[in-house]
């Protein structure tokens, strides 16, 4: 059961182009944006489709994968975990961000497909 604490597993589509940075030492990282949408139908019969967006962060061979065949419009699978942490903005404010740090990536369709 130790692998169930702080696993998030999310398929969903690239809202933008994965940013991706290279830094001194070799390492690599990938920031992409994911929704997710349920749909379901209220009271008055009408559909209402509830959509959520996903911050991901994928490091190393992750991150050169997302690099080399992510784009903006495809669908994926991802596993991770759930991160928190907080920073300074540039006016000094303290900023709080939920991220997931993905572990693995599949890359279900791209944006082209007709399926």
């Amino acid at each position: 059961m130790i692998n169930l604490r702080n696993r998030v597993n999310l398929i969903g589509n690239l809202g933008v182009d994965p940013e991706v940075r290279h830094f001194d030492g070799g390492k690599t990282v990938a920031n992409i944006s994911i929704a997710t949408s349920d749909s379901y139908k209220n009271p008055d019969g009408e559909k209402v489709t509830n959509t959520q967006w996903h911050k991901l962060v994928a490091w190393g061979s992750t991150a050169l994968f997302v690099e080399k065949y992510l784009k903006k419009g495809n669908e994926i699978a991802i596993e991770g975990k759930l991160v928190h942490r907080s920073y300074e903005d540039k006016e000094g404010n303290k900023r709080y961000v939920t991220e997931i740090m993905v572990n693995e990536i599949l890359m279900l369709r791209s944006k082209n497909d007709s399926n």
